[in-house]
């Protein structure tokens, strides 16, 4: 026999016939490594293959749930800004509290902010100029708008900017700030409640609500007068409403005027003790006379046109010992 050969014997199950295939042996080596060959590349496809499949699934589980994360990410994020703005509104209704009861607060610089007398050679706005020559509602909205714009960002305060630290780290700090800040709150308004409580009758006389309904057409501030073209102080706000309006008392008090000026039309003025005094100008009607004591919410006149006015609106005056302070400084119920 050959050994360089190798003999196949082939044989039929239905003929019974058998044939023979006869090759080299080298041959037969050379395919038989070939078939190992496309045997092993066809099992290590295999695992590949499966191998891609369980990765595939595996990153769709992870995109799963990092979707899940973010959106609990923004979830929380939503809440944490929420509680960043109950706090900024607690601040600034404490902040208020503190200034109009002249409770000391530990920011000082709000305080200074507040205006204090004009000084001797600063005319302050008054009603005697010509009517002709006061500017238009439209045209002093449209002077507001600058004392509407949004604060600038103070880095220095830790202040974050919604743009940008949308990470974990800086949520943690956001997270961190607000819990310190929370308790500090806390403790701060317990403190206020407590010295308010000694002043009931102090609160009672200040002046902490919205006398009309209605939108602000002038603000108090020095501003260029829409009389004169100078400087000077706008000692009130106005409040645009419809005509015939009801105006509220915004204290306790009593009324020491109730009639006609020249440039304020019909007025009123409320004594409101512990310093405190409003007047309301360019009435239609009011409802109250001299040596009257009145409530606040009680209706005490009327919105209207009277005096120098170029519509229906109302002038609101806070005067602290004499001084006047900007109205929205007190007002508490907005």
């Amino acid at each position: 026999m050959d050994k360089n050969k190798i003999t196949f014997f082939i044989v039929s199950n239905q003929s019974g016939q058998t044939r023979k295939l006869v090759i080299p042996a080298r041959l037969a080596k050379i395919v038989s490594t070939f078939g190992i060959l496309i045997l092993m590349t066809l099992v290590a496809g295999v695992i590949d293959y499966l191998g891609l499949l369980y990765q595939t699934s595996e990153n769709k589980r992870l995109k799963a749930e990092n979707a899940q994360l973010t959106k609990q990410f923004q979830i929380v994020e939503g809440k944490i800004s929420s509680l960043e703005t109950s706090l900024e509104r607690v601040t600034t209704f404490t902040t208020k509290i503190k200034l109009i009861t002249n409770i000391e607060s530990e920011d000082r610089s709000m305080k200074l902010a507040m205006p204090t007398q004009p000084p001797a050679n600063q005319a302050i706005e008054e009603f005697d100029q010509p009517i002709d020559q006061r500017e238009s509602s439209a045209d002093l909205e449209k002077m507001d708008q600058e004392f509407q714009d949004k604060k600038p960002l103070n880095e220095t305060q830790g202040e974050l900017a919604e743009n940008s630290g949308r990470d974990y780290q800086s949520l943690v700090i956001r997270v961190e700030r607000a819990i310190k800040e929370s308790q500090l709150r806390e403790q701060s308004v317990l403190d206020l409640w407590e010295t308010i409580s000694e002043k009931q009758s102090l609160m009672n006389a200040i002046p902490n609500i919205r006398p009309a309904r209605g939108w602000i057409t002038s603000r108090f501030g020095y501003r260029v007068s829409p009389f004169t073209g100078r400087p000077s102080l706008h000692t009130g706000l106005d409040i645009a409403a419809a005509p015939g309006a009801p105006i509220f008392g915004p204290a306790d008090g009593l009324v020491t005027f109730a009639g006609y000026d020249e440039g304020y039309g019909k007025m009123v003025t409320i004594d409101h003790g512990h310093g405190y005094q409003t007047r309301y100008g360019h009435l239609a009607h009011f409802y109250v006379q001299v040596g009257q004591r009145v409530n606040r919410w009680d209706i005490i006149a009327s919105v209207g046109n009277t005096g120098r006015s170029t519509g229906p609106h109302l002038h609101y005056e806070v005067r602290l010992n004499g001084v006047p302070k900007n109205p929205a400084f007190f007002i508490l119920d907005e």
